[in-house]
């Protein structure tokens, strides 16, 4: 479009120069075919001559000050003014493109901080639900000891109760063999538990 503009102007200037120089030389081409010869040898139309001339020239340079000049300033502005606009979107663009990057990054450290929260909640839940586990494993494993413990007292309690019921009856037996003695068995179980007790300071002796 500039080089258009710049060459519709130039067109211009060179049909207004061209037209001057007709002008300046048409009494020139008048005297010439008047008189014979080179007309730009006759002394007399230089006045002339150098009058259309600089006439010529200063309509020229008033041509390329008042439309020439402006238009190519204009065209020149107007790219100047594109160049602008191009260079402020391609920054743009540019912010556009740097804050996607930070938002991706932003999002991506959110995902990662998520899923390691995520995974340590999974871990923190499973660890208490395994001691939760473990405790109520222990205090069945407890209650299942403290009742085979208590058989076993019973059992112990039971033997132990059938044991000086044996004594007693043995107690009772002997004394009627070997001394002609009858004893109750109130006594017979006196006589076991004396001897019971005297048990553990003989085997220390």
């Amino acid at each position: 479009m500039a080089h258009s503009v710049a060459v519709k102007t130039s067109g211009l200037a060179l049909k207004a120069s061209a037209f001057g120089l007709i002008v300046m030389a048409s009494p020139a081409l008048a005297a010439g075919d008047s008189k014979g010869g080179l007309p730009q040898l006759d002394f007399t139309t230089w006045p002339t001559q150098i009058f259309w001339l600089v006439v010529s020239f200063a309509l020229a340079y008033v041509l390329m000050w008042r439309v020439v000049t402006p238009r190519i300033a204009s065209v020149l502005e107007d790219r100047h003014d594109r160049l602008d606009d191009d260079m402020q979107r391609a920054r743009q663009a540019a912010d556009e493109a740097e804050s996607m990057r930070v938002a991706f990054e932003k999002t991506l450290a959110d995902a990662r901080a998520e899923a390691t929260e995520k995974t340590r909640l999974s871990t923190a839940a499973a660890v208490a639900e395994a001691e939760k586990k473990n405790d109520a494993a222990a205090k069945r494993l407890a209650t299942k000891i403290g009742k085979a413990e208590a058989k076993i007292m019973e059992a112990r309690d039971n033997a132990l109760t059938e044991l000086d019921d044996v004594a007693v009856t043995s107690a009772i037996d002997a004394a009627a063999a070997l001394a002609g003695v009858k004893i109750t068995k109130t006594d017979a179980k006196k006589a076991v538990k004396a001897a019971a007790k005297a048990m553990p300071a003989m085997e220390q002796n």
